[in-house]
């Protein structure tokens, strides 16, 4: 049975004392405002777009140096955990309406309650926020891109112009695809935030660095940058209203 995803979220992970850089950075960025914390430690905050639903929200960890994460809004939550779980997902944390996984290769997801979102905020100064980008091991690579393949049957999945990618992008209207990376390296798996910034990716980074952000590797197809909280991101040139990459773009 397919468990419809109605709505994703994009989750910006970052270390607790350093959340208040990233959430003042990610909102520039994304011209939202911050809704009232949540949480047992006012831990998570939703950035919320003008005329808009949200798709991009933030939370500050205990442990670790953070990351990326999806949240995937279905109408049967237990529904989708049983598909996943079939699939070779694990249980991290069970709460009353929603629930933390973890994917084979240990990437973290939630599955949460649809709230009717809809409509999808604008490119926002020539980029948008769009993609979230798994970093994956060799020796995982395959049985991630089969299980992300299979957790989202209704999306399109398939290889990227450069060996190393696997993308699953969603059905028209929901606004955070899946990027998979294969590294040239072991080591666990990690997350991060990438942008769909079109033709002038130079623009945007420099609007970036404005905001705080410092350059880490440039690319011909994307750009890698870190935020004010010392997460990783990429700028990319896909289309920032298709997401779909330019040829040979890979990402």
């Amino acid at each position: 049975m397919t468990h419809r995803i109605r709505w994703t979220h994009a989750f910006i992970d970052r270390p607790a004392d350093r959340f208040e850089r990233a959430c003042a950075f990610w909102t520039a960025v994304t011209d939202t405002r911050l809704s009232a914390p949540r949480g047992d430690k006012g831990e998570f905050v939703t950035l919320l777009p003008q005329g808009a639903d949200a798709c991009v929200k933030a939370q500050g960890v205990a442990e670790g140096a953070g990351g990326a994460h999806l949240d995937f809004g279905v109408e049967d939550v237990p529904g989708f955990v049983r598909a996943a779980l079939e699939l070779g997902a694990r249980t991290v944390a069970p709460h009353a309406d929603w629930t933390v996984l973890r994917s084979p290769a240990g990437q973290l997801f939630c599955a949460v309650p649809w709230n009717g979102e809809s409509v999808r905020p604008p490119v926002v100064a020539g980029s948008r926020l769009d993609q979230v980008c798994l970093d994956v091991p060799p020796s995982a690579y395959g049985a991630e891109v089969a299980f992300w393949s299979g957790l989202l049957p209704e999306w399109t999945s398939r290889p990227g112009a450069l060996p190393e990618f696997h993308s699953v992008a969603p059905p028209p209207g929901l606004p955070i695809r899946v990027l998979l990376q294969r590294l040239d390296e072991e080591r666990p798996l990690s997350a991060h935030l990438d942008l769909a910034c079109g033709p002038d990716v130079d623009a945007v980074r420099a609007r970036h660095e404005r905001l705080g952000a410092t350059l880490v590797a440039a690319h011909p197809h994307w750009t890698v940058l870190r935020d004010p909280a010392g997460g990783l991101y990429c700028l990319t040139g896909r289309d920032p209203e298709t997401g779909a990459p330019r040829a040979a773009a890979g990402r």
